[in-house]
């Protein structure tokens, strides 16, 4: 099982590759969703990091496959400058998946 990034920043993904995870830097919706397919027909991939910053630009298909598949497991990291609230989503992503206000 390897981890993959799919980031919005070189700086991210030079940080990453130095733990050795391997991954791209894209900027644009469409880019994400061609990252994030690819990544997951790849059965080798089990965990997919993304940055807060891209889970936005396509959050409908990052919940509906959060909700609907087994693997990968897509994991939101904070960008370099710590933005997001990544247990917010956390929060948000149980409330749907159980329909239960934590």
């Amino acid at each position: 099982m390897k981890f993959f990034l799919i980031s919005d920043n070189v700086d991210t993904q030079v940080g990453m590759r130095l733990a050795g995870i391997e991954g791209v830097v894209v900027h644009e919706e469409h880019e994400v969703v061609g990252a994030l397919t690819k990544a997951c027909d790849d059965e080798q991939i089990g965990i997919i990091l993304m940055t807060k910053k891209l889970i936005d630009l396509c959050p409908d298909m990052i919940y509906d496959m959060k909700l609907n598949r087994k693997s990968p497991l897509i994991v939101e990291i904070p960008d370099r400058h710590g933005e997001g609230q990544v247990s917010d989503s956390i929060l948000q992503y149980v409330r749907e998946a159980i329909g239960v206000k934590i």
